[in-house]
């Protein structure tokens, strides 16, 4: 790629000027010219390339050539100098009759000059690569990557090391993007000229760049010992939030000058992810006068997003919380956990103080470029008792943390996520989402006095922008999650998953089958303490509780469609689950949502093996006729189901089996930066 320049010389005078490899001068013959010029003429060592425009007719340019008032001459030089001002070109003028003028004398010095970055996202810093300036999404896409540098390298004391000032483990640059200035020259610059790295004041809130103070290959600078360090001392900042402007040292010969860049801010509604740092060689002009900028080379960074992971990834821990009452939950969790063969991380009672809703509190994430990439925890806002539990005991070394803090009074339960799902792949009217979508619930767009998810955590799931987010309607459940209607199960087939839907009508149809099958006087919760059981007879009875299961089927189809619709999907992609739901008054005296019996769609999916609320439904046979419909329903997609006692310790407290867990996955093998925008 060239750079032009517009140089200006005055005759009479010798001039030195550094001409940047790649460049091209550019001097307008005329306007340098004495008064009453006509004719110039061109020498130069070997060194110079030169043109003229237009052409003349002469093939030498020694002998005077008549002077246009376009005339430019355009000078370049392809190699770096050995020492300064070891190339000279001369101009000179004649008059009418070849009478000398004057003459303009350019001593010349050449150097090289490359901001390198990964702008391939190969995990090489590249040289010179002509896309390095511009970010372009998709596999044949362009730009480099920058990561937020959001875990902690301390473990006591800890903070997100983006909150420090300092470069204070060696083992932390490798959360941040390796930048390479590359110079080729003589041993020194001429007289007032130096280098100077810049960034824009906007772009400054979002990142900071160190540089090593002993020069570094870029392509070793993470290997080796240097890993293993313990303190540092010799990564000084370069540019901040303080520091827009520094120079930077030019060293001479042929070197490479490694720098930092450390992400401070994921994208948000106020910044859309792009960083450009600009590296400037400033020309001096008069003592006491400012330098002025000959040659400036522009790299550009993306910012990563925050990934979230779908149930169809292959899980890595799971967590739950220890209360005094949940042993029998926790019984059924460890039992599945084992049998998934993962590990299982057990939040003590001395840190939950009794809040036992882990996927309410946080949801798990990850961070992803071409040389690193770690698990990121992003912190609700619902700050109950668990508040504490992801900063002091998730953010640590490669394991990062992010949160959004609305004004308290704009926090809502819908604000917990267990309103916070995300989809498996899905490609929609042709548009392909290879990390699929984010889902929330939202209220009703009439409902005068709607609870919604607070909007900096939606302004922040949205700037994230490779998971576009679906709003569906969930402000009809008195707790109002997503989860407590819906979630996805793998499959071997189709789109590789099924969508599962709550459903009061298949409830209704497996009731009326068992009544019809002489089955009407099985119970559901039998044996259960402190709970009524109630017949199947006695449900088909209820009209007044068939009529709020038809306004809670006409709610989740509401959403059905809505899925349908945003995902891609028919209906042979859907499963209808048997859950029968009540009305219940709340503060506000409305009337909303909770399961009836243990919402089995509020499942914890580990592999194969999923995790259900054991429904204490009707028996027949010695069999519970819901959890039979259930391994029925699933078995056929070759999933195991393993029914979990959560009725004391969550079902009666308005919750089930997925509130009170968390899982952590893998991530995506997909790239997002390779995703089609």
């Amino acid at each position: 790629m060239i750079h032009p320049r517009t140089l200006r010389v005055d005759y009479s005078k010798t001039t030195s000027v550094v001409c940047v490899v790649g460049s091209e001068l550019n001097v307008n013959i005329n306007r340098s010219a004495p008064p009453s010029s006509k004719f110039f003429s061109v020498k130069c060592s070997s060194t110079v390339q030169y043109s003229i425009s237009p052409p003349p007719h002469t093939t030498s340019h020694l002998s005077p050539i008549p002077l246009n008032g376009n005339s430019v001459l355009l000078i370049s030089m392809s190699h770096a100098s050995e020492s300064e001002n070891d190339s000279k070109l001369s101009l000179q003028y004649y008059g009418e009759s070849k009478e000398v003028l004057g003459r303009a004398l350019l001593h010349l010095t050449a150097v090289e000059l490359s901001l390198d970055v990964d702008a391939d996202r190969d995990g090489v810093v590249e040289k010179n690569n002509p896309n390095k300036g511009y970010w372009k999404w998709g596999p044949d896409g362009h730009g480099a990557i920058l990561l937020v540098n959001c875990d902690s390298e301390w473990t006591y004391f800890k903070k997100p090391d983006s909150d420090h000032n300092t470069v204070s483990k060696v083992s932390d640059l490798k959360d941040m993007s390796v930048m390479v200035l590359r110079t080729r020259g003589p041993a020194k610059l001429p007289k007032g000229y130096k280098l100077t790295m810049h960034i824009s004041q906007g772009d400054a809130e979002s990142v900071r760049v160190f540089r090593a103070r002993s020069s570094e290959v870029g392509s070793n600078a993470m290997s080796g010992n240097v890993l293993y360090n313990f303190f540092v001392r010799d990564y000084p900042l370069v540019l901040s939030r303080e520091v827009l402007s520094q120079e930077v040292p030019y060293t001479g010969g042929v070197a490479e000058m490694n720098f930092y860049v450390e992400g401070l801010k994921f994208p948000d509604k106020d910044f859309d992810g792009l960083i450009s740092i600009n590296l400037s060689l400033l020309e001096p002009i008069s003592e006491g006068l400012p330098e002025t900028p000959i040659f400036t080379d522009k790299v550009v960074f993306r910012v990563a997003p925050w990934i979230m992971t779908p149930n169809t990834l292959q899980p890595v821990e799971v967590f739950v919380c220890s209360t005094s009452d949940n042993y029998q939950f926790l019984k059924g969790m460890k039992h599945i956990v084992s049998k998934s063969g993962l590990k299982l991380k057990i939040c003590n009672e001395y840190m939950n103080r009794g809040d036992r809703w882990m996927q309410d509190e946080l949801e798990f994430g990850y961070i992803d470029s071409p040389h690193q990439s770690f698990p990121v925890v992003l912190d609700s806002p619902r700050d109950g008792d668990l508040m504490d539990f992801p900063y002091n005991e998730l953010l640590g070394p490669d394991f990062g943390y992010v949160t959004r803090v609305p004004q308290r009074t704009d926090v809502s339960s819908l604000d917990s996520f267990g309103n916070l799902e995300v989809s498996p792949p899905v490609t929609v009217n042709g548009k392909n989402y290879p990390l699929g979508r984010i889902i929330i619930g939202v209220a009703f767009p009439t409902a005068i006095k709607g609870r919604n998810m607070t909007k900096v955590v939606q302004d922040f799931l949205w700037a994230q922008k490779v998971q576009e987010p679906i709003a569906l309607f969930s402000d009809w459940l008195l707790v109002g999650h997503v989860d407590e209607f819906m979630t996805f199960v793998p499959a071997p087939d189709r789109k590789g998953f099924r969508l599962l839907l709550a459903s009061p009508d298949a409830g209704y149809k497996l009731f009326r089958g068992l009544q019809n099958d002489g089955h009407g006087q099985a119970k559901l919760f039998e044996g259960l303490k402190d709970e009524e059981p109630i017949t199947v007879d006695e449900i088909l009875s209820h009209d007044d509780l068939q009529a709020e299961n038809n306004y809670v089927q006409s709610c989740i189809d509401w959403n059905r469609d809505v899925l349908k619709r945003e995902l891609g999907l028919v209906d042979e992609d859907i499963i209808d689950l048997p859950i029968l739901f009540k009305l219940v008054e709340d503060t506000k005296a409305l009337y909303r949502a909770v399961a009836f019996f243990p919402d089995m769609v509020n499942m914890i999916v580990l592999g194969k093996n999923l995790g259900i609320p054991k429904p204490f439904g009707p028996k027949v046979d010695g069999c519970c006729a819901l959890e039979a419909e259930m391994c029925s329903l699933m078995e056929g997609l070759g999933l195991s189901c393993t029914f979990i006692d959560d009725f004391a310790s969550y079902h009666k407290r308005l919750g089930e089996v997925h509130c009170g867990s968390n899982v952590r996955r893998e991530p995506f093998d997909f790239k997002w930066w390779n995703q089609e925008m």
